[in-house]
């Protein structure tokens, strides 16, 4: 009886196993490594708690057929999926990539054609700043606020609601992301409380330009 129990409980994990598709992608710094502007309690209840919950409510939300679609194609067809896919599967991806766009390191740097690009759209890398700030600071509640590459492969500053993003295919402004940032009050508000400014005018020194950078040389390389 008890080999039959504990075959059961066997079964079962393995089952849970089995369908938990998604899995929360490690840090490559330490929770305490964006101090001062990112306090290290929000960076660990950010990444360990809000995003893990996220991950959890989307493999839970998948029907078995649809387990072995990787991110972006759900993100593709998300006008198809239910709601709670649709923020789960937006808070996993939205989360996953914006954890790569931050950094410690002081020395990453824009690549020449991106940072002309940037030039050539916004007057200059300080008006550019400007205007992302300012749209983020415009966003009613909950969302984030991106730099994209659309579909005239121009840079464009955007902004979605909740956990949307551009690459959804019922998206108003669609297009690749290369820079996001989060506007989730539990992204800022243990040190910034409602201060949503400060958090983003401090953000910019930890903004991993190599992989801003990676990221656009990718969309110009789709485009040819």
């Amino acid at each position: 009886m008890l080999k039959i129990i504990s075959l059961s409980f066997l079964c079962f994990f393995t089952l849970i196993y089995a369908n938990a598709q998604f899995t929360l992608p490690p840090l490559k710094y330490s929770y305490d490594a964006l101090e001062p502007n990112i306090d290290s309690l929000t960076m660990r209840i950010h990444h360990s708690k809000h995003h893990q919950a996220y991950i959890d409510n989307l493999n839970k939300a998948l029907s078995r057929e649809q387990q072995n679609l990787g991110i972006e194609d759900i993100l593709s067809k998300m006008s198809s999926f239910s709601v709670q896919v649709r923020n789960n599967a937006g808070g996993h991806y939205n989360h996953s990539l914006f954890w790569t766009l931050l950094t410690p390191e002081k020395n990453t740097q824009l690549i020449p054609n991106l940072k002309g690009a940037l030039i050539k759209q916004f007057i200059s890398l300080d008006s550019f700043k400007k205007v992302f700030v300012s749209a983020g600071l415009s966003q009613f509640g909950s969302g984030w606020v991106w730099l994209i590459v659309n579909k005239q492969n121009k840079l464009e500053i955007v902004t979605t609601a909740n956990q949307d993003n551009p690459l959804m295919d019922d998206a108003s402004k669609k297009g690749y992301p290369i820079l996001g940032i989060d506007l989730w009050e539990h992204a800022y508000y243990l040190l910034y409380q409602n201060k949503r400014a400060a958090y983003l005018n401090s953000i910019w020194d930890i903004i991993n330009w190599d992989e801003v950078s990676k990221r656009y040389n990718f969309s110009q390389n789709m485009s040819r």
